[in-house]
């Protein structure tokens, strides 16, 4: 399957990804046709699970689940790096077909692929590392005279759902992290990246993941709901929006969530920063993958004293991007997802202009393609302060007081990550400890993430943590083991006395 879907994007035909259900690729629900967002013509092709489809996938993973989690945990790791070693032999046409479907510009897409294949190799270092503990029972005295050991068990079936910005790498994740804690998952896929999706789960199958440890379904958000609501699934991993987190977890009832949600992230350039390197790096990290990023740099909060050389230099990086087609090796800024996400940085634009801020660059739209917009000084009601852009436009907006700025990035109902340049390390210390968000970047903006550290926020942001070893502890139970009367740690309240 895995060559079918690659060469299908290397002759730019359409690419059919069928859904994968008990070992068979292929399905018999109504078409899902997806349109490339800068082709604008059908670019792959699914078909949406059947509930027939959805109830079988659900009874095979409870089926599967004792098999899957018998298998030994330097297995599951074999197969990971395996799936790593492969991902990176095809890096090139995975980024193809990330381009093709959604208008990502191959420097980004060959970024995604590269993290898939560092994601499974963490994932298979992760699985070699479960492990449990002999707990201290004896330090207690009701605990005198026992053992209780530990170890982490896998939930069983876990349910991955995944967004379109980055299907491929946050798919690995979810995906890679289940398996590593031996349990089978069930795959819905966004209806954005069908074939990016089924590219993921056929680098796992081709390099040695039993079929029993995935089942892969297309459909929009009433398949997911039928899969949530599934007896049979223990944990449910999602990243998308807020709104459809809150859906997600109704619809799932009293079940183990890991819920990565939306964002709003600031950065914070402080009086004593290199404002000009500041720029730079917003610049270059503001509107890759054409700002869709949860942690996409949107307010930048720039001292007032190195407010104008912020904004000339910021300008000044953004006019150098190269918009246009995905497949050109030199574009920076590919298309959007969609028309109506593209339109909506217009629409935002416009308002922020209309309540007194200054467009400085773009604004306008070309299809799914967003210009570069660069948005100075919102008042803070404006819909790009308030709500998450997601999109190509980075609002900058000075500031005079580190307190009162601190206030401002607060005021946003998300909290994910943010980014702070200073070398003032009370400044660094008082931000760690009193900006609400999961995590904060030091001399750095707000998207920067590595995928071995732990990735998650507050808020309407959600909870648990998207990396391999956090994830891990979410996919997995602790089993605890009492031996009464049977103790490793010594026995007796006191010594015997001895007969002088």
């Amino acid at each position: 399957m895995l060559e079918d879907l690659l060469k299908a994007a290397d002759a730019s035909d359409v690419v059919d990804a069928p859904p994968f259900i008990s070992g068979t690729w292929g399905g018999e629900g109504p078409p899902l046709e997806h349109t490339g967002p800068y082709l604008r013509r059908t670019v792959s092709r699914a078909t949406t699970s059947t509930t027939a489809e959805i109830d079988t996938a659900l009874q095979q993973a409870g089926r599967y689940a004792e098999q899957v989690a018998s298998l030994a945990p330097a297995a599951r790791a074999q197969i990971l790096e395996t799936a790593s070693r492969t991902a990176s032999a095809h890096r090139e046409r995975l980024a193809r077909l990330l381009a093709l479907e959604l208008g990502k510009p191959l420097k980004d897409s060959r970024t995604e692929i590269d993290r898939v294949a560092s994601t499974f190799a963490v994932c298979a270092a992760e699985a070699r590392r479960i492990d449990g503990e002999n707990l201290p029972v004896a330090g207690w005295n009701t605990g005198i005279g026992n053992t209780a050991l530990t170890y982490r068990a896998p939930a069983g079936v876990a349910l991955a759902i995944t967004p379109f910005n980055a299907p491929a790498n946050l798919l690995a994740h979810k995906l890679g992290a289940s398996f590593a804690a031996g349990n089978t998952t069930l795959v819905k896929s966004p209806p954005q990246a069908p074939a990016a999706s089924a590219a993921v789960v056929a680098v796992l199958l081709e390099s040695g993941m039993p079929h029993q440890a995935v089942q892969l379904l297309h459909g929009g958000g009433e398949v997911g709901a039928a899969l949530c609501a599934g007896d049979e699934v223990s944990v449910i991993s999602f990243t998308g929006s807020a709104a459809t987190g809150a859906a997600v977890a109704r619809a799932a009832g009293a079940k183990r969530l890991a819920l990565e949600l939306g964002g709003n992230a600031a950065t914070i350039v402080c009086e004593d920063a290199d404002a000009e390197s500041a720029a730079a790096l917003c610049a270059r990290n503001g509107y890759s993958n054409s700002g869709q990023s949860c942690i996409s740099v949107q307010r930048v909060y720039v001292h007032r004293s190195r407010f104008d050389p912020f904004l000339d230099a910021f300008t000044a990086a953004v006019d150098v991007l190269v918009v246009g087609d995905p497949l050109d090796e030199d574009t920076d800024v590919g298309s959007m997802v969609d028309e109506d996400a593209a339109e909506r940085v217009v629409r935002w634009s416009k308002e922020a202009a209309g309540l007194g801020a200054r467009v400085i660059r773009g604004g306008t739209r070309d299809g799914a393609t967003a210009a570069p917009t660069i948005i100075a000084d919102p008042p803070a009601h404006a819909s790009v302060v308030v709500h998450e852009v997601f999109g190509a436009l980075v609002a900058v907006i000075p500031f005079d007081d580190f307190d009162t700025v601190l206030d401002a990035c607060n005021a946003s109902r998300y909290g994910l990550q943010a980014g702070l340049f200073t070398h003032d390390i009370t400044r660094i210390l008082t931000a760690w400890r009193r900006l609400q968000v999961g995590g904060l970047i030091v001399n750095g903006s707000s998207n920067y993430r590595l995928g071995h550290v732990p990735f998650g926020g507050v808020k309407d942001s959600g909870f648990g943590r998207e990396a391999p070893r956090w994830l891990i502890d979410d996919y997995t139970v602790v089993k605890t083991l009492m031996l009464r009367g049977l103790s490793v740690w010594g026995e007796h309240r006191e010594l015997p006395k001895e007969n002088t």
